[in-house]
């Protein structure tokens, strides 16, 4: 079932879409945006409040790369394989994400961390390699680059975990 939140978010973006039928990847990745991914009850609930076939929506979320029909980790790294990465070192960037990362394509790091997955396109090819995490672009790419993009985020984990422990960024657990 769909929360009030995920509601209230699809009924609001749908005023700029036609039909219900438009608005079926806008919903999904709200839906995503909430969950972390978009399951088979989640493929329902959206069906249901769109009034579509869940079939349907299905074959638009499957279609859809940007839209995660399984878990994912809390940072999403899509590497692009488009030819202009290949020729400019993809599977150097590759081979050292996996070995950084310990995981290999479509996978996810242990602790959650990081997914791993190839995309067609990023549409860098002036800028190749490339690749996405979350939101946020990377060009130009080479090992060394990669090393410092994966510390900032792993810093960004650690400075997050403190904060819900509520213990200094510092490392400093005293009291005040």
């Amino acid at each position: 079932m769909l929360s009030e939140e995920e509601k209230q978010e699809i009924e609001a973006q749908s005023q700029h879409y036609p039909t219900t039928r438009a608005l079926c990847i806008e919903a999904l990745k709200i839906v995503q945006e909430h969950r972390g991914w978009v399951s088979d009850e989640g493929i329902a609930d959206v069906a249901e409040a769109l009034q579509m076939a869940a079939a349907e929506l299905e074959g638009v979320a499957t279609f859809y790369n940007m839209i995660f029909r399984k878990p994912v980790g809390r940072h999403v790294i899509l590497l692009c394989d488009s030819v202009s990465c290949w020729i400019m070192g993809y599977d150097r960037l590759r081979e050292h994400l996996q070995a950084r990362l310990g995981i290999g394509l479509g996978e996810t790091t242990a602790d959650g961390c990081f997914t791993l997955l190839p995309n067609v396109c990023l549409g860098a090819c002036d800028h190749a390699p490339a690749m996405m995490i979350d939101s946020t672009h990377y060009q130009d790419l080479d090992p060394d680059r990669l090393d410092e993009i994966l510390a900032k985020y792993r810093m960004e984990e650690i400075r997050e975990e403190k904060k819900e422990k509520r213990e200094p960024a510092d490392g400093n657990t005293a009291d005040p």
